[in-house]
């Protein structure tokens, strides 16, 4: 069923000319990926957006669905984007390292120039890929963490050290360089780009922004930083311009570029605790949810860069604060209400039927033979019970948590408490469910459980 699915989405994308170079399956039960070929950044969304709807449509023709949720499952892989970027002209990639010092001065100008615009926006970016889907995958399961940094690798670090110390270039690949302001060390790509804990990791000659979730439109993201990068250029070009040795003031740029955001390079574990507090200590942004994230649309920073280069104005970024707001809070509710009605129209009436059915197998055994253990059906129903009344009370404690957030009328506010309150009222409810449904006879249990859900045999 999935080769048929796939076989015919391949020929469908091919005939709205979309090639898709890769597919293979991923980590998670039923978990795919597929990769279309490189094109300019307005083509290549296009394609995405042309690809994801092609995605569904076709699935539903072989009787699957297509999830492009970002985590539908607890405890299970996420589902996201890698998204490809780099620089170049017609003729060549700026981002792809040289065979020459010069070549290579190229190369440092543009990494410095993206190493310098992901520190300084970092925050704007992170409103990219900020949803409430997002928020449950970022940080786990071969998703990076909201915290955003970049991996370079190790020969790219130690090229990268050397610059920033005058030091002699120390790397996997051991020989020494003249380090001076108008030399730069002739280094090989890297590739070590397994790095899956990286939220913005270069692999070659491109960097991968491997935070947007599977669900998202990419044109937020590229459209931040392109512009973030454009402001390193235009700085660039400002200080070295005129310069009677442009190569020296380019070197010297580099260097010292280098020097004032390095810290935002990491090729460490991201998901472990001590990276938290080494990235606190740095001064990295660590915004784990969608209302502390968007806020950096209204930073002050943040909007004279998009004015500056004519992107958005601060109307239009402040209109952004609050749509996305609303989103979210919209989307918190409908979750909320849905989770109320699935709990009370048919995993409690579940369970108790099926409490229903044990006592009547206990009554019966009883009556049958006199004094004839009912230990099992005990167990089962003390248990039970106690699990379908946590749901009941947590259904309670959701629906007045509910009520009371969708009732504010500031935005802001109404997304935060949606936040703060309503989610663990809805992880409350879903932890008493989860233990009842281990529990419950699958026949009698109205949702499909895991294995039915993530396991095929065709």
């Amino acid at each position: 069923i999935v080769s048929g699915f796939m076989k015919e989405l391949d020929e469908e994308l091919w005939k709205l000319g979309i090639p898709a170079k890769t597919k293979h399956n991923e980590v998670a039960p039923c978990q795919h990926e597929l990769a279309p070929i490189y094109d300019t950044t307005n083509v290549a969304i296009d394609h995405n957006l042309l690809t994801m709807e092609m995605m569904r449509k076709i699935a539903d023709k072989h009787g699957l669905v297509c999830l492009q949720h970002e985590k539908p499952f607890e405890g299970v892989n996420g589902s996201g984007k890698h998204n490809n970027w780099s620089l170049g002209t017609k003729h060549e990639n700026l981002l792809d390292p040289g065979d020459t010092p010069m070549e290579n001065l190229q190369f440092m100008v543009f990494l410095s120039a993206v190493i310098e615009a992901v520190d300084d926006y970092a925050d704007l970016l992170r409103t990219s890929v900020a949803t409430p889907g997002n928020d449950h995958r970022l940080g786990a399961n071969e998703a990076p963490p909201a915290i955003i940094s970049i991996f370079v690798g190790e020969e790219l670090e130690a090229v990268i050290d050397a610059i920033c110390t005058d030091s002699p270039y120390a790397g996997p690949v051991k020989m020494k360089m003249d380090l001076g302001v108008d030399v730069l060390p002739k280094f090989s790509k890297d590739t070590t780009d397994r790095n899956r804990t990286s939220p913005f990791a270069f692999t070659g000659n491109k960097f991968e922004f491997r935070m947007p979730g599977s669900a998202e439109n990419l044109s937020d993201a590229n459209t931040i930083l392109n512009t973030a990068v454009a402001k390193s250029l235009k700085e660039f070009v400002a200080e070295t311009a005129g310069a009677a040795d442009f190569e020296c003031a380019a070197a010297a740029w580099v260097k010292k570029t280098l020097n004032e955001h390095r810290r935002v390079i990491f090729n460490g574990n991201g998901y472990s605790e001590a990276w938290e507090v080494e990235a606190e200590r740095r001064g990295l942004p660590n915004r784990k949810c969608t209302p502390d994230a968007m806020i950096a649309l209204k930073d002050e920073k943040n909007i004279a860069l998009m004015e500056e280069f004519g992107v958005l104005t601060k109307t239009e970024m402040l209109s952004r604060y609050e749509v996305e707001m609303e989103h979210y809070s919209k989307i918190l509710n409908i979750e909320a209400r849905t989770m109320l009605k699935i709990a009370n129209k048919q995993l409690i009436p579940a369970a108790t039927a099926y409490m229903g059915e044990v006592a009547g197998a206990a009554a019966a055994k009883t009556a049958a033979v006199e004094g004839i253990s009912t230990k099992a059906e005990t167990k089962v129903l003390t248990a039970l019970s106690k699990y379908t009344d946590e749901m009941s009370d947590a259904t309670d404690a959701l629906q007045a948590a509910t009520d009371k957030v969708s009732a504010m009328d500031d935005e802001a506010a109404k997304a935060h408490a949606f936040h703060d309150e309503v989610i663990p009222a809805m992880d409350a409810l879903r932890a008493a469910a989860d233990e009842a449904e281990s529990i419950v006879d699958e026949d009698y249990w109205p949702l499909p459980c895991y294995s039915r859900m993530l396991f095929y045999t065709e």
